[in-house]
């Protein structure tokens, strides 16, 4: 399952991401509805998180824009603000739910998974739990990759970013924007991890005359198949 986390307070952040990860999510994380519009809503996630409490555009407006451009993903608000009136106009706006900080962890998860079974049951799924790339496989229901139907021992993190590949499957991505998406916006761009990674996932899905991801000169990678 992967979740969008919108939050620009460092601390709530990292706590998020480490909790979320540890139960098995796959977490990015954006600081800014800005940064959310124009480069993270076209993607296929399975939840957004979001600060109410963002600079410049809040979370109220974002949630505002993301159901006017009829994405129907669920999305859970995060606030300090617990006035009734606070929560009405986030519900009111297209949120579906909403959960004042200081929270337990605990109730997160469980809000996370009440959204998920809502969601399952009222509305049809338009993307398969199963992927398929020529001699490749993915199943999303298991986080698990397979190649010539035999598994591949990928890392939480190789797989995130596979996934983040096969979803742009034929267009090229820069670097930036896999550092982005994989890592978070907060990690050092100054890093050669992107072309590490692509090292490694190369090494354990390209076998046998396999080919699936291919570089960009002066852009970055592109999967295709």
């Amino acid at each position: 399952m992967q979740i969008l986390v919108i939050e620009d307070d460092k601390r709530i952040s990292d706590f998020l991401i480490k909790g979320l990860t540890e139960n098995g999510y796959l977490v990015t994380l954006c600081a800014s509805a800005e940064k959310a519009t124009a480069d993270f809503l076209h993607l296929p996630w399975d939840l957004f998180i979001i600060d109410v409490m963002l600079p410049a555009m809040d979370g109220i407006q974002l949630v505002e824009i993301i159901r006017y451009k009829k994405i129907k993903i669920p999305i859970l608000m995060l606030s300090a603000l617990n006035a009734v009136q606070d929560k009405v106009s986030a519900l009111d706006y297209g949120a579906d739910d909403y959960i004042t900080k200081p929270f337990h962890f605990e109730e997160l998860l469980s809000r996370i998974r009440a959204l998920t079974r809502r969601y399952q049951l009222d509305i049809p799924t338009t993307r398969s739990n199963q992927l398929h790339f020529g001699n490749l496989l993915i199943d999303l229901n298991q986080f698990q990759a397979f190649l010539r139907q035999k598994p591949l021992e990928l890392s939480p993190r190789e797989f995130k970013l596979l996934i983040y590949l096969t979803e742009n499957n034929g267009k090229a991505v820069s670097r930036t924007h896999i550092l982005n998406a994989v890592w978070g916006i907060n990690f050092d761009n100054q890093t050669n991890v992107v072309d590490v990674y692509i090292s490694y996932l190369r090494s354990k899905i390209e076998k046998e005359g396999d080919k699936f991801i291919y570089t960009v000169k002066g852009i970055g990678y592109m999967f295709k198949k």
